[in-house]
């Protein structure tokens, strides 16, 4: 019995250390508010991001990791050698799914940064860091709104060259009939096929029936329409 308790008393001792060290109250609200933090950066990651094909889904992990973000710092300030053992453990963690967004690096920032707000008891820096977040989120997607409004994608037209230099005409009518604005973007020519790219903007009708007046005007290799963004054309 005796052995047992001297056992003990280190870890006693090592608690009770904690506990004068910091509030218990404190810790918890800590922990609520890192959680909190995750959730909203889960909610913003989703309103603006989920969409994308291509993400890794990462925000999934959000709550777990604000709350080992928080209980890292927290321990660092209770104690310098457990904090150096948790860096310790921490640095054999490695991503098996690899990020592939840029976007989802900003979130990650964000959940950290909320995380050390929190445990630093800091939980009005928390609320003025995801007041930025959301306006720069906003500000993004005004700018990206305003590149929709310039164009909706670009249209590639590739036909024989012999054809191309006495349709031209026809084909700059076609796509005025058919579309509200259009430019050529650029115009090559290799090994007797002409390749034109046009970027353009308010297509009236389908895409169908874009690509049946212009086969119907000259006989092209390929008509290729490419959209700006998911969801279709303005």
């Amino acid at each position: 019995m005796n052995t047992e308790t001297n056992l003990l008393e280190p870890a006693i001792a090592a608690l009770q250390r904690i506990r004068e060290q910091i509030d218990i109250g404190e810790f918890l609200s800590a922990l609520l508010a890192a959680l909190l933090a995750a959730f909203a950066a889960q909610l913003l990651y989703r309103v603006f991001y989920e969409r994308r094909g291509t993400g890794s889904q990462i925000h999934r992990a959000f709550p777990l990791l604000a709350l080992s973000v928080t209980t890292l710092f927290v321990g660092v300030q209770v104690s310098l050698p457990l904090s150096l053992g948790l860096l310790g453990s921490l640095s054999i963690i490695r991503f098996r799914t690899p990020i592939k967004e840029p976007e989802e690096v900003g979130f990650l920032m964000l959940v950290i940064a909320s995380s050390i707000c929190a445990a630093t008891l800091e939980f009005a820096f928390i609320g003025w860091l995801f007041a930025f977040a959301l306006a720069a989120l906003l500000a993004a997607r005004g700018a990206d709104l305003c590149r929709w409004f310039r164009r909706d994608g670009i249209l590639v037209l590739s036909l024989p060259s012999a054809v191309a230099e006495g349709k031209s005409t026809e084909i700059e009518a076609a796509l005025a009939a058919r579309l509200r604005r259009h430019s050529l973007e650029s115009a090559a020519e290799r090994d007797g096929t002409t390749t034109w790219q046009y970027v353009f903007s308010g297509l009236d009708g389908s895409a169908a029936d874009l690509r049946r007046e212009l086969r119907a005007v000259a006989e092209f290799t390929s008509v290729n329409l490419f959209l700006d963004r998911p969801g279709g054309i303005r």
